[in-house]
């Protein structure tokens, strides 16, 4: 029988994610851009829906780049 261990959560269950905060939002991404899911970050349900929701924004605003194009070539 395997034994799993949980990832302990990055943020506070009470802390709220803010778009505007780059630097936090940049821990939940991929060099590529892409937002990690749930089972790699550690994050609860309602967390990884607001970091979603952060990141979307963020990149609507020019904050984060949809694509980091420096990595794929």
């Amino acid at each position: 029988m395997a034994i799993y261990r949980r990832k302990s959560s990055p943020l506070k269950t009470n802390e709220i994610v803010d778009y505007k905060d780059v630097e936090l939002l940049s821990k939940f991404l991929t060099e590529q851009g892409k937002i990690l899911p749930r089972r790699m970050t550690g994050l609860t349900t309602k967390q990884q829906n607001q970091v979603t929701k952060a990141v979307k924004r963020a990149r609507m605003l020019s904050l984060l780049p949809f694509v980091n194009r420096d990595n794929l070539l």
